[in-house]
């Protein structure tokens, strides 16, 4: 039982890694990020800040699961 739940963990942190990955390439740098490639007119669109305000907070439940995820797989492992 105890490998099913590791192994369940496991996959569970790989998802969270690369969504992770994604969420954060998506985030504006110096330019507008999401809103640009969306719209391109910066911050005159309706739905930009919406945009980023989601993926913000899309971005801070995905580096919440990828943590706990890492504390679980640490206790798991250490037998």
């Amino acid at each position: 039982m105890r490998d099913v739940v590791f192994y369940i963990t496991l996959v569970i942190n790989v998802i969270a890694t690369f969504s992770l990955i994604g969420g954060v390439l998506l985030h504006s740098g110096r330019g507008g990020g999401l809103s640009d490639m969306f719209g391109g007119a910066g911050g005159a669109a309706l739905g930009s800040t919406a945009a980023e305000r989601n993926l913000n907070r899309i971005t801070t439940v995905l580096a919440l699961v990828w943590g706990f995820t890492v504390i679980a797989l640490g206790l798991l492992l250490a037998r």
